[in-house]
């Protein structure tokens, strides 16, 4: 059964998306078979692995609002062991419309919609990484009651806590009411520049809070790294020799580590 990731946190610019894209394709290069669903309405973690909205009909929307089988909108991508399901900016609505579904019918669980649909496809997969929009709307809601663990990202700059506790309580409230099994997979370091003070003293200050949920990985801030998007590759494929793509290597040994793969 596939283990179930969530790339989660409210704020924005602290690299969800481009841990989403690169981790997964690390662990489809570790041999793990991976799918990616992209969960914002951006949808640059589709752009990120090269497709565009004239490559695919079926998306997570339609997915979520029981237009499709979760099957039908699956693509596989180029790279190894790695799929996707795309979104467009079609998902942007989807809170007004469960809000509307819940309204007229009490029985309508607005939450669950994603965790039932991946039930159908838990056993092809090993595992699943979900890129959440920089919110705590339904979506993501619906990204944490799906998942079985969280990796949050903090990017290594002033105010990088800021928000986390609401997240944290996002976290326990899911777990208090919908999914008890939810846990945090780890805090990931991002956009770390070795030149400055302020960096090193954030992964001190975020190392003393979280402890050991930290993990020993540290993504650092390279040009390379933004590049690859653009060019529709994840950066193990875009610079292989680049000290990113030795990053998220090391995050995804780090990620099947801890859950004993």
């Amino acid at each position: 059964m596939a283990k179930v990731i969530s790339i989660v946190n409210q704020k924005g610019g602290v690299g969800k998306t481009t841990t989403s894209i690169n981790l997964a394709a690390a662990l489809g290069k570790e041999g793990k078979k991976t799918l990616l669903i992209d969960l914002d309405p951006q949808g640059n973690a589709s752009n990120g692995l090269g497709l565009n909205t004239n490559d695919f009909e079926k998306d997570i929307y339609d997915v979520i609002t029981n237009s499709c089988k979760i099957k039908e909108a699956i693509i596989k991508t180029k790279f190894k062991n790695l799929s996707i399901i795309p979104a467009t900016i079609n998902l942007a609505g989807v809170d007004v419309e469960f809000v509307k579904k819940m309204l007229e019918d009490n029985s309508f669980k607005q939450n669950e919609q994603l965790k039932e649909s991946i039930e159908e496809i838990k056993d092809t997969y090993d595992y699943i990484i979900i890129d959440c929009q920089p919110s705590l709307g339904i979506s993501t809601m619906n990204a944490l009651v799906a998942s079985n663990s969280v990796i949050i990202p903090v990017q290594c700059e002033y105010y990088a806590l800021e928000g986390i506790g609401q997240l944290l309580n996002s976290v326990i409230l899911v777990q208090n009411k919908m999914n008890p099994e939810l846990r945090i997979e780890g805090v990931l370091l991002t956009m770390l520049d070795g030149r400055t003070n302020i960096g090193l003293e954030i992964i001190e200050e975020v190392r003393k809070y979280f402890k050991s949920k930290v993990f020993n990985t540290i993504i650092p801030r390279l040009v390379r790294l933004v590049e690859a998007p653009s060019h529709g590759k994840p950066i193990c494929y875009y610079d292989p020799t680049s000290r990113a793509t030795l990053a998220y290597e090391n995050l995804a040994k780090e990620v099947i580590s801890r859950n004993g793969d």
